[in-house]
């Protein structure tokens, strides 16, 4: 077995004790969006939650069990979006956690239950062993001014998705270009589908390229194409790949689907 296949394994593994974690995508089991539920009740989820500018102001009665920073809640407070872990969110019920995030000025709470039915159902990823054809350089070539295209989302609304350049590589014989996006770190992500998407694998796939170097070279590998969170809990808004980012050829690598 060669260093890259060691290396894709040690990373195969690592993802499936990473979905699984208690707090992992498999244990989210609600996004409430509030101004979906006026009334500030939210399914399932104890207290009174309401949008307030930039913040979202929560009520709690001793009873709803509510916890705030580790420690029992009951009255007013305002709660800017969690930055942090799932496991580090501000507010909790137990062994439950309530998260609260905003996308494009609409505020939600996330709720995740390490006990959820898709998290104690999981039997693995299923994914395809290390296959250096589908390991490629590649190069990035930034937009002169970032750019935000409407896409669809995984619960059927539409958002902006900011784009920073073009990643292209040669695959199969073929020239290909995928938009993407730029991470905090400076690496990339890209949504993505094939001609395997929705058949053998996920209706699409993200991919995480490395930083690029001072002459925009990374390596694209395939191998290490990721299910989207959406593919572990339908409660997630991943964004469906921008124009030109389907590839009219199949890409049996990388993981697709669950098991």
């Amino acid at each position: 077995m060669t260093d890259a296949s060691d290396r894709w394994k040690q990373w195969h593994e690592d993802r499936t004790a990473s979905v699984s974690a208690p707090y992992g995508p498999l244990a989210l089991t609600g996004t409430h969006w509030l101004e979906d539920h006026p009334g500030g009740l939210l399914p399932g989820v104890p207290g009174s939650w309401a949008a307030d500018g930039d913040a979202v102001v929560l009520d709690a009665v001793e009873a709803d069990g509510l916890t705030v920073d580790g420690r029992p809640f009951a009255g007013r407070v305002r709660l800017g979006a969690d930055t942090a872990a799932p496991a580090d969110a501000r507010v909790a019920r137990g062994e439950r956690r309530l998260v609260v995030l905003v996308r494009e000025g609409a505020w939600g709470v996330r709720d995740y239950d390490p006990d959820s039915v898709a998290r104690r159902a999981f039997r693995g990823i299923e994914a395809t062993a290390h296959d250096p054809r589908w390991s490629v350089p590649g190069r990035f070539t930034p937009y002169e001014e970032s750019r935000t295209v409407r896409v669809p989302n995984a619960d059927g609304r539409e958002r902006g998705l900011a784009l920073a350049g073009e990643l292209a590589f040669t695959l199969e014989g073929r020239e290909l270009t995928l938009q993407a996006a730029r991470r905090p770190d400076g690496g990339l992500w890209a949504v993505f589908a094939d001609a395997t998407s929705g058949d053998s694998s996920f209706r699409f796939r993200f991919l995480y390229p490395q930083a690029p170097d001072a002459e925009g070279r990374t390596t694209v590998d395939l191998n290490r194409a990721e299910l989207p969170p959406c593919a572990f809990a339908d409660h997630f808004i991943c964004p469906f790949p921008p124009p030109g980012n389907t590839l009219d050829l199949a890409i049996p690598a990388g993981e697709r689907t669950l098991r």
